[in-house]
């Protein structure tokens, strides 16, 4: 049975099939194969979306959708040019930090990546930047999107494990400035080396208060959302209610960029995307059932023990996997399927759960960038025309630095775990 999962994953992938194809072929090869009634499938799949705080997912892409197309990508991209843009190598600056603004939007690096290649990177090649590196900076800064709360990719923890969405979202926030601040420096450091420019208008206090008063509601939303969810407020599912609710009135009637005869596009458009999550979702259960059945995550987890039981040695395995399986597999499908196992030989060796849970999360961010699957690229790719390898060597910079603020916050837990017991989750 192991080998006929293996041959048919590899087989469909090597093929260029969707992920949710891949584990939905391969999920129902295996259950002709087991002579499993393929009714599971179907109960499988529903049962695997059946939940109150997925619900989340849908809403935070519709909130994403609507910021994009009412004009608040553009009023966060000006006032984060306006906060940095006069250093070396301004618009690199301005791309990342518009990035964790719109992080802490959307939740989602897919669409960050999209509405960033989309207005920045034409800007910075006609000013005079690579287009490898304006390409490079816009896939790796949108990565913050899930670790910056509120995040899909910890929602998807949340259900799967049973951690706190909110505990999850608190430790998000110190990783993901360390992550922005790193970007910033490495950015300044190759402007430096390649005389890529800054911006030319000179800093002003009345350009600052202009810009921040347009961009004043746009940066209200995350504190809307974050201040609600870890103030008890609401739960993240009804933040990202309120999310869309927020971004539809200030696209409609503060900023007037949104117009009623949008609605339609962006609901198809924000619908496709969830839907496209929520198959690999369903098919994911269902694969993950089967390798359950197949006692797989637990052999796996047995041969990690059966080496060491050394926390650090563990860590450092766990690492080695994730980074391994994130070059191949769908973020929450991963999630999904190995999470709960691997949990479980990250606690029973002491490594508390949220810990954990973040690390993993932080792992399938760090495989967006990475080939043969790194979504990421492929968006920046589609939207620029470029080739694959052109920007992946150009990304290779930027994926060295998140792996360092991997090791950092994998041995060094109070970067996560500080702001969670501050707000009382640990």
């Amino acid at each position: 049975m192991v080998t006929l999962i293996v041959i048919v994953f590899l087989s469909t992938l090597l093929l260029g099939f969707p992920v949710a194809f891949c584990l939905g072929i391969t999920s129902f090869a295996a259950l002709l194969k087991a002579d499993i009634p393929l009714t599971l499938m179907a109960q499988r799949m529903f049962t695997g979306i059946d939940s109150f705080p997925l619900m989340a997912v849908p809403f935070f892409v519709l909130a994403g959708e609507l910021m994009n197309k009412g004009g608040t990508t553009n009023r966060l991209i000006d006032f984060a040019n306006v906060l940095v843009g006069r250093v070396r190598g301004g618009l690199a600056h301005t791309n990342i930090v518009a990035s964790m603004f719109f992080g802490g939007i959307s939740g989602s690096a897919v669409a960050d990546t999209s509405a960033m290649s989309t207005i920045l990177v034409p800007g910075m090649v006609r000013k005079g930047y690579g287009k490898a590196f304006s390409a490079a900076v816009t896939a790796a800064s949108s990565t913050m999107g899930p670790i910056i709360p509120p995040s899909i990719f910890m929602v998807i923890m949340g259900v799967t494990t049973g951690l706190s969405i909110g505990a999850l979202f608190a430790a998000g926030l110190i990783p993901g400035l360390l992550m922005g601040v790193s970007m910033m420096v490495l950015s300044y450091v190759i402007a430096i080396r390649h005389k890529y420019p800054k911006d030319d208008v000179p800093y002003s206090l009345g350009r600052f208060l202009k810009s921040f008063k347009a961009a004043g509601p746009a940066l209200l939303a995350p504190v809307i959302i974050l201040g609600g969810i870890l103030g008890g407020v609401f739960t993240p599912t009804e933040a990202a209610v309120v999310a869309v609710f927020y971004a539809l009135f200030i696209g409609l009637f503060v900023y007037r960029e949104l117009k009623v005869s949008d609605l339609p596009q962006i609901l198809i458009s924000s619908g496709t995307t969830t839907a496209v999550l929520l198959l690999i979702i369903a098919m994911a259960n269902v694969f993950a059932w089967i390798l359950t059945a197949e006692q797989i995550p637990q052999k796996i987890a047995q041969g990690m023990l059966s080496m060491t039981t050394n926390t650090y040695l563990i860590l450092l395995f766990l690492n080695i996997f994730l980074v391994f399986i994130g070059m191949f597999l769908e973020g929450g499908a991963a999630i999904i399927i190995l999470a709960p196992t691997l949990m479980a030989v990250a606690t029973s060796v002491g490594i508390d759960p949220l810990h954990f849970g973040f690390i993993m999360v932080l792992n399938i961010v760090v495989g967006l960038l990475t080939p043969p699957l790194g979504v990421c690229l492929f968006v920046v790719c589609g939207v620029t025309n470029m080739a694959l390898p052109t920007v992946t060597r150009a990304v290779i910079p930027f994926l060295l630095l998140e792996f360092g603020v991997l090791f950092l916050v994998t041995y060094f837990p109070p970067l996560i775990m500080t702001i969670p017991r501050l707000l009382g989750y640990v």
